[in-house]
């Protein structure tokens, strides 16, 4: 039978599967051929879109009667499990997949198309993922957390799964959540937080019921269903006395332990692991090492098909801020690079996108490239941590596809070099599931960059117009892009300044504070005097964090005179007065770029309002009050940057502009 599409709840938002969307889909005759759980979907997502349009859907299990249909869609041999292969030809329209997943991908790339899968002829085009582990990681706790609160770094309302230490009643729209995240190519989700606390620990035992009801929520999409997991699990759960990775109470354990949670979800996806990071336990304390701890787990994992996803954020969380050679950004390096080669297969080493933090601009990790008898995969953060938090417009889908498309070592990209990408979750129990409205499109952005990673970023953004505001009138779809394409060099503009990183409220990370983190243990320094500001990380006379790339980038950043501006004080620290690549001074870039900044967004502002009669007025409303904010922190970010460095430096604005 068919399985119906899930119905959303009142007044919540369908995102970019309006009804709308399925239209050209919904008026047309579909054959549909094959078998499963998956296929049930997909004729049930066509059954949907005919039944409000006016078309018709078929069932008939014998070759060769698809010659009067505008659409077959059919499971044959030959593809891999998430491929698809697409044609049109005497006026029929083809998908034909070998798995189940590649029928549903390939349905909704018909949905993509609109209008444009039944016209003309398309010789056959084959398509699937380039990465296989494509996933979303919610940071959110079972239990309130009392500083984190439901969801660490959420912004977007409370958690799609938990509330106040149970369970949310009712599961359709985490279905509903399922067929967004497939509609857009991810295929995997992490429930609860990489901070495990003792309530979330149980989730691995005696509450593993919870988990199955999600993952029974989301299999109908294709979306395999992971945990994270406290490496003291055994202490915490199993009355052990260690978690040592290597004694064989530890490793029966997780042994016990890993297969009753298969036997609740079969088809479960695996374990992500935060250890030895910022307070969480792990093989360090037995003298192990990270290989150690991350192959006990995969072995636990191995005969049932499962990964461990292993987080290389491991770094001195608790550093003397007199003490300039020890550098945070050299952990990841330091720490990993040496164990390359001793990762299990069905390990996958979870590297995030830059050195330190999620940052508006840092360069790429050079992990990504200096491991390749490791399987890695990229992180990344959907939600807006050091971004805007969604009450700023920051629109990430061109930093990622640079992160992406940066060549570490020769002639492999790193969206060649990884097995998966992996985000860090913008979504909760929103109306519009992400906050602010428009940071809808970092979610779906994510999501086809994971499956094609060299995707024009922008084609994919035109893409989510299309889906989400189906019909738009020009204006609308001109809007949008103005208020998108720009929006993180925006950001980046406004904040802090030339790669320099963070200048954020310590604690909630939310909003200007040049100084808030600059005596504090976390590593997250700046160095300004009255000389100058940035960090020395030459090797040459700085931490040498330069030296770990491989050439010619090793090369670039060690030189002021070649390292890009847009990274100047990530890797050196410069007088106020150096002339950049730009031709202006370090300070007048300062000043100029924090007066751009919020003239674009007060410009963007202006926009948004003049669309008021082009979006629904609860979207638009909900946008308005964002830019508002956006306007009135953006002008304290440029007020408190540009009056910190004019103190510190004596220098004034060539242009004259006011600056206290």
């Amino acid at each position: 039978m068919p399985l119906a599409v899930p119905v959303l709840p009142e007044g919540v938002d369908p995102a970019w599967l309006p009804a709308a969307a399925f239209r050209s889909l919904g008026t047309r005759r579909t054959l549909i051929r094959g078998s499963g759980p998956l296929v049930e979907t997909v004729h049930g997502e066509v059954a949907g879109a005919c039944a409000r349009f006016g078309g018709r859907v078929e069932r008939d299990p014998e070759p060769g009667a698809g010659a009067s249909y505008d659409l077959v869609l059919e499971v044959g041999p030959g593809l891999g499990d998430e491929e698809f292969a697409y044609e049109r030809t005497a006026g029929s329209t083809t998908v034909t997949a070998s798995g189940q997943s590649g029928l549903l991908y390939g349905l909704f790339h018909v949905v993509r198309l609109g209008e444009n899968a039944f016209h003309g002829e398309r010789a056959r085009e084959v398509h699937g993922p380039a990465l296989p582990l494509r996933m979303l990681d919610h940071w959110d706790h079972v239990a309130v957390h009392p500083v984190m609160g439901q969801v660490e770094r959420g912004y977007a309302g409370g958690s799609l799964f938990w509330e106040d230490g149970r369970a949310r009643g009712g599961t359709a729209r985490v279905r509903a959540y399922g067929r967004l995240l497939a509609a857009c190519g991810i295929n995997a989700v992490a429930v609860n937080n990489v901070n495990v606390h003792e309530t979330e620990a149980h989730l691995l035992t005696d509450r593993i019921g919870e988990v199955a009801a999600l993952a029974d929520a989301l299999r109908p999409y294709g979306i395999r269903t992971h945990l994270s997991v406290t490496f003291a699990a055994p202490i915490v759960l199993g009355g052990v006395d260690t978690a040592d990775p290597l004694d064989a109470r530890v490793r029966e354990w997780w042994a016990r332990a890993t297969a009753d949670v298969y036997s609740a979800i079969p088809d479960f996806g695996g374990y992500v692991v935060k250890a030895d990071s910022e307070g969480q336990p792990g093989p360090f304390a037995y003298g192990r090492s990270h290989a150690d701890g991350a192959n006990m787990l995969a072995a636990a994992l191995a005969e049932h098909g499962g990964t461990v996803h292993w987080r290389a954020f491991v770094y001195n969380h608790r550093q003397d801020w007199r003490d300039r050679s020890t550098d945070r950004a050299r952990a990841a390096y330091d720490h990993f690079v040496p164990l390359d080669g001793q990762f299990a297969d069905n390990a996958v080493l979870q590297v995030k996108h830059g050195p330190m933090d999620f940052q508006v601009r840092e360069p790429v990790s050079p992990v990504l490239g200096a491991m390749p008898r490791t399987r890695l995969a990229l992180e990344v953060q959907a939600t807006q941590e050091y971004t805007g938090q969604q009450r700023h417009v920051c629109w990430l889908g061109p930093m990622w596809s640079e992160v992406l498309g940066f060549r570490p070592e020769g002639a492999a990209r790193v969206g060649e070099l990884a097995d998966g990408l992996v985000a860090v979750s913008n979504v909760g129990d929103d109306p519009f599931w992400t906050g602010h409205p428009l940071a809808q499109a970092n979610l779906y952005t994510l999501g086809r960059l994971a499956w094609q990673p060299d995707a024009d970023p922008y084609r994919l953004l035109d893409e989510w117009i299309r889906l989400t505001f189906p019909a738009a009138a020009p204006r609308l779809v001109t809007g949008l892009q103005t208020a998108l394409k720009g929006s993180w060099r925006t950001y980046e503009k406004y904040t802090a300044p030339l790669g320099v990183g963070f200048m954020v409220q310590p604690g909630h990370h939310y909003g200007p504070s040049v100084d808030g983190y600059e005596y504090s243990p976390w590593g997250t320094y700046h160095f300004a005097d009255r000389d100058g500001v940035g960090v020395d990380r030459s090797a040459a006379t700085g931490t040498g964090f330069a030296a770990q790339y491989a050439k010619p980038w090793s090369e670039m950043y060690e030189s002021p005179d070649t390292c890009p501006d847009e990274l100047l004080l990530f890797f050196h620290h410069m007088s106020y007065g150096h002339i950049l690549h730009s031709g202006k001074t370090v300070i007048q870039h300062i000043y100029d770029t924090h007066f751009e900044g919020v003239a674009e967004v007060e410009e963007a502002r202006e926009a948004w309002a003049s669309l008021a009669d082009l979006v629904g007025p609860a979207r638009h409303a909900r946008v308005t009050e964002r830019y508002d904010e956006q306007v009135r922190s953006a002008r304290e970010w440029r007020d408190q940057v540009n009056s910190y460095f004019f103190r510190k430096s004596g220098v004034v604005d060539s242009h004259g502009r006011r600056i206290y």
